[in-house]
């Protein structure tokens, strides 16, 4: 598992690609600025609910999976996702 600094420099970097102060995703979580800056720095450690909302608001959910995954995993499961509509649609046909 991720020490919590590496956690919050994920957060920190998620956050400046979204072009967000700390103020704004202070904001957006509903805390303080304080709390956003403990988080960063590792000072404070991260519940779930919180990351996930975190990674939503900042559009970071393919690099959070990549990083908390591993980029071999994130990979093989962005190339699946195309043909799972045509594997379940194959099925359905076949079936009927």
């Amino acid at each position: 598992m991720f020490e919590s600094l590496e956690h919050g420099k994920m957060l920190k970097i998620f956050r400046k690609k979204a072009k967000m102060t700390q103020e704004d995703i202070a904001d957006e979580l509903n805390i303080t600025q304080s709390c956003v800056s403990k988080l960063e720095s590792g000072r404070k450690v991260l519940d779930l609910s919180t990351f996930l909302k975190w990674i939503n608001i900042t559009n970071s959910e393919m690099p959070a999976a990549a990083m908390l995954f591993g980029m071999d995993t994130v990979n093989a499961v962005t190339q699946l996702m195309p043909m799972v509509p045509m594997f379940v649609g194959g099925m359905f046909t076949w079936m009927l």
